[in-house]
């Protein structure tokens, strides 16, 4: 904190604006779910139980790579794999980590998400990965994530939740709403049997396409 405004206060309310957009967008319920935001040569993270809507910027919590904290609140428990893959991915700078309900379903059962659909490569990859379940908040968790991440920006945690990851904030939000939504997708089609799955050369058609995806290619690093 510098006097009584604290460092990084455009970030603090980005974060803060994110997590509240989490219910609205269908993802996630009370606190359950956490942000963060690459934070010079740090992070910033939503604390733990607090209610997203009665946070304030100086409640968000600043932390090193090492998970040294500053303030008064305690961070999100899950604050581990925060640290971690902002630590191991230099090209992401934001994550999302929620209870979707879709998500979760298929992760209950140690599924991810197959090539049933094309927008599975949103993730990065030809599938989104279920990581092995492991406590929250404990080491074992986030080594499970940053494998299930490798060379992807979303993935599933066993028996526990989702995590997507962007360049932005928003774009970490916006790859949280997709992969729920094509949890939900997954599901419906699991009801009639196991979809057809799009083979390895059609992902791969599919990557480079989204590599210059939109009006910018800059979004190649969403």
């Amino acid at each position: 904190m510098t006097g009584t405004r604290p460092r990084h206060l455009k970030l603090r309310k980005a974060v803060i604006a994110a997590a509240r957009q989490l219910e609205p967008l269908g993802i996630n319920r009370g606190t359950s779910g956490n942000v963060s935001v690459r934070a010079g040569d740090g992070l910033l993270i939503t604390p733990t139980g607090i209610s997203y809507d009665a946070l304030t910027p100086a409640q968000i919590v600043w932390m090193d790579s090492d998970g040294r904290y500053d303030g008064d609140w305690l961070p999100s428990s899950e604050w581990r794999f925060h640290c971690d893959i902002l630590r191991e991915r230099p090209d992401l700078n934001a994550i999302v980590h929620t209870h979707a309900v879709h998500a979760t379903a298929l992760a209950c059962h140690g599924r991810g998400i197959p090539a049933f659909h094309y927008m599975v490569a949103a993730a990065g990859g030809r599938n989104i990965r279920c990581a092995p379940y492991a406590t929250f908040g404990t080491a074992e968790l986030s080594a499970n994530a940053l494998r299930a991440l490798k060379d992807r920006r979303a993935c599933l945690l066993a028996n526990h939740g989702l995590i997507a990851c962007g360049y932005t904030l928003n774009a970490a939000l916006a790859l949280a709403v997709e992969v729920e939504t094509l949890a939900a997708m997954y599901l419906k089609a699991l009801e009639i049997g196991e979809p057809v799955e799009l083979d390895d050369a059609e992902m791969q058609r599919i990557l480079g396409k989204f590599a210059t995806y939109g009006q910018n290619p800059a979004s190649a690093r969403r």
